[in-house]
């Protein structure tokens, strides 16, 4: 039974393999059409696409190019061709804005730039125009089925975004070594990060770098520097401490504190 079984699906094999490459030699639009459709509803997605690329310019203006061009788009997209995709997906709303398919074909558009996203540590000019695509498709179709699923595409790539500005704002902390420059350009970059994304879950650690990086500046400063820069440092440990008071990093920060508050009874017996 096994051997017959393994016989039959060797044969629709052959005869689906023989059945394509009839096809592609054809010169009947008619019989690539059919197949290119078979093969599709198969979810053979390659050698679908490939006749639909033969197929799509014989019937452009006709009223079978709305089913033909959605069904090459989605080829593009389930063989993970996203730049294709997104394009072909992005004409057929452009195309036919009152198909039923239009609301679909606008969301995989921008979910096929949401995939071409890369890690957080390269470029990011993906990321952005990712973001741009889905902010659009959920400001065109407020009440879309899609809606749910797009915000979360957009909660990933803001992450990316806060990601990359978080590292690389630590890296400036990571890399100063004693120089004054090197301690501002941090604290501006986890000043400008905080502003950035006021909602993110790096909050804390940003905080706490930017309260390091000026601590640091602070005790290293020359004299005539010194206490403007502790006071400007101690305003972000209270600030640390208001909205973390319970942070598991309390122990250095005091440590900190205790620091520079020893350091301005220099300046306090001065005066």
């Amino acid at each position: 039974m096994k051997q017959i079984f393994y016989i039959l699906v060797l044969a629709v094999t052959f005869s689906s393999c023989s059945e394509y490459q009839k096809a592609l030699k054809s010169e009947d639009v008619k019989t690539k059409l059919d197949v290119a459709t078979k093969l599709f509803e198969a979810e053979k997605y390659s050698k679908a696409h490939k006749l639909f690329a033969q197929v799509v310019p014989k019937y452009r203006g006709k009223p079978q190019a709305e089913r033909l061009m959605f069904m090459d788009a989605m080829c593009s997209y389930k063989m993970k061709d996203y730049h294709i995709s997104g394009y072909h997906f992005e004409r057929f709303e452009n195309s036919y804005p009152r198909s039923e398919k239009v609301e679909e074909a606008a969301f995989l558009s921008a979910k096929s730039y949401y995939e071409l996203s890369p890690v957080y540590s390269k470029e990011k000019k993906e990321t952005v125009e990712a973001l741009e695509k889905l902010q659009l498709f959920i400001n065109k179709y407020p009440d879309s089925d899609y809606l749910a699923e797009a915000n979360q595409l957009i909660n990933d790539l803001d992450f990316k975004l806060q990601k990359k500005a978080f590292e690389i704002a630590k890296q400036y902390n990571k890399i100063a070594y004693f120089e004054s420059s090197d301690y501002e350009a941090a604290i501006k970059a986890f000043d400008n990060f905080l502003v950035d994304f006021p909602g993110t879950s790096f909050r804390e650690e940003a905080m706490f770098y930017r309260l390091d990086s000026a601590y640091k500046l602070a005790v290293n400063s020359v004299k005539s520097r010194k206490q403007e820069r502790l006071n400007i440092a101690l305003n972000y440990y209270n600030t640390f401490q208001k909205y973390f008071p319970n942070s598991e990093r309390t122990e250095e920060v005091n440590k900190m504190n205790e620091e520079m508050q020893e350091q301005l009874k220099e300046f306090n017996t001065e005066s």
